[in-house]
């Protein structure tokens, strides 16, 4: 008989992250974004541009002073706001995001109430680590195509 390991929850959900961010329509990079509430998906959530306007991959990014892409809405913004719209409560949630949330990401998610953020690959900002407090900030790498 062959033992089966099973993984983590962490590992299960950032995997779903992993998919979600198939879906993304910036190149820069694909971000999912997975709220789980008593290890049930609540929102999910990809970087991608407004709907109805046009999407990085079809028309080039929009970049800030800092290089940054902002013709995109963040997975995790994404996912927020996909709860917002249907109702669903997020306090107590966490989040499992392919990459490490910037800062704004970091302040919408701790003003929501998640107690947790689990992110694959990490993303070079210091900033986001302003906005955490009161949340765990956990790093699980896995491997992933996404990078």
């Amino acid at each position: 008989m062959r033992t089966i390991i099973r993984k983590s929850w962490d590992v299960y959900f950032l995997e779903i992250a992993l998919k979600v961010a198939e879906r993304s329509t910036c190149s820069k990079a694909h971000v999912g974004c997975v709220l789980v509430k008593d290890k049930r998906i609540i929102a999910t959530g990809y970087n991608g541009s407004i709907y109805g306007l046009d999407h990085c991959d079809d028309v080039g990014h929009l970049l800030n002073a800092e290089g940054r892409c902002i013709r995109t809405i963040h997975a995790e913004q994404n996912a927020l706001i996909q709860c917002a719209k249907y109702g669903v409560q997020v306090e107590g949630a966490i989040a499992y995001v392919t990459h490490e949330p910037c800062e704004t990401c970091s302040k919408l998610l701790n003003q929501a109430s998640v107690t947790r953020i689990v992110y694959a690959i990490p993303y070079k900002n210091d900033r986001n680590r302003l906005f955490v407090e009161g949340i765990t900030l956990e790093h699980i790498p896995i491997e992933s195509e996404a990078e």
